[in-house]
């Protein structure tokens, strides 16, 4: 894959900043849908992606896609997803690499897959129907995590790279999620990040999480930790320009707030690149 930097840093899109980011035109390169908010007929929501397109560029991303999950895969959903796509024209597609329906009920989690060599046949065959259908390589991301299935023969950033190199899918690297779970969980967040083949990396998100002594959980919902910064400018200097954006999914700061992130983020992702480190 030939990864390029041209998309720069972007922002999850919100309804909370519609009206704002049509009227200031905010210095972001780009913003990232969260899919299924767009899966609708009409209304507020599709006028308002449809006026922001024409000025910024789109990127998909999904949450019920469940590509390691037991039941058959949506072919409804599938379709809905390929027609949104068709009306927003994204840079590219991602989701999760989880499992969060069962048969016929929606979790309302992002659930690990055990990572075996089982999971990984079922999981690469779902890659492939989803691509055929979008025709384009799906971009699956890592995420939080809070426990271990037992039956595991290898770790996720293991399992994530043979699921690239079977299926062509790209991946989408949640620094803040390799954080969180190697807190909670007890393992190197830069070995997990080593074990990527890194130009497969299509994208970086950036988060806030809540720490809770001993424990964390991937809120979404606060500024972005020091050590998820520091793990970024780390990653970038291995990895190079990389797509980076912020998400924010609850407590809604003011606008300017995230632009101070992303500013943030412009500043470390410019030391890493040139083996500078920006002040404070």
């Amino acid at each position: 894959m030939s990864r390029s930097n041209a998309l720069g840093f972007g922002l999850g899109l919100r309804s909370e900043y519609y009206q704002q980011i049509l009227e200031q035109r905010p210095a972001v390169d780009w913003f990232e849908i969260i899919s299924e908010n767009y899966m609708v007929g009409g209304g507020k929501a599709l006028y308002f992606l449809d006026a922001i397109k024409e000025q910024y560029p789109l990127v998909m991303h999904g949450v019920s896609l469940s590509i390691g999950g037991p039941h058959a895969v949506d072919t409804d959903y599938l379709r809905q997803l390929k027609n949104l796509a068709d009306r927003v024209q994204p840079r590219w597609i991602s989701d999760h690499l989880c499992w969060s329906r069962g048969s016929a009920h929606h979790l309302h989690d992002l659930l690990p897959l055990p990572f075996t060599q089982e999971s990984l046949l079922h999981v690469a065959a779902r890659v492939r129907l989803v691509q055929d259908v979008l025709q384009r390589p799906l971009v699956l991301e890592n995420v939080s995590a809070y426990v271990q299935w037992k039956t595991s023969s290898m770790n996720e950033s293991q399992f994530l790279a043979e699921l690239s190199n079977l299926t062509g899918c790209e991946l989408l690297l949640d620094v803040n999620n390799v954080y969180v779970s190697s807190r909670n969980q007890g393992f190197d967040p830069w070995q997990f990040i080593m074990e990527l083949p890194h130009d497969r990396i299509r994208q970086i998100h950036l988060a806030g999480h809540s720490d809770y002594g001993h424990y964390l959980i991937d809120t979404h919902d606060q500024p972005i930790a020091d050590p998820v910064w520091a793990l970024y400018g780390k990653a970038l200097s291995y990895l190079g320009p990389t797509a980076t954006l912020i998400e924010r999914d609850d407590h809604f700061p003011p606008l300017d707030e995230l632009l101070t992130e992303l500013a943030q983020a412009r500043a470390i992702a410019a030391g890493a690149l040139t083996g500078v480190t920006p002040c404070a």
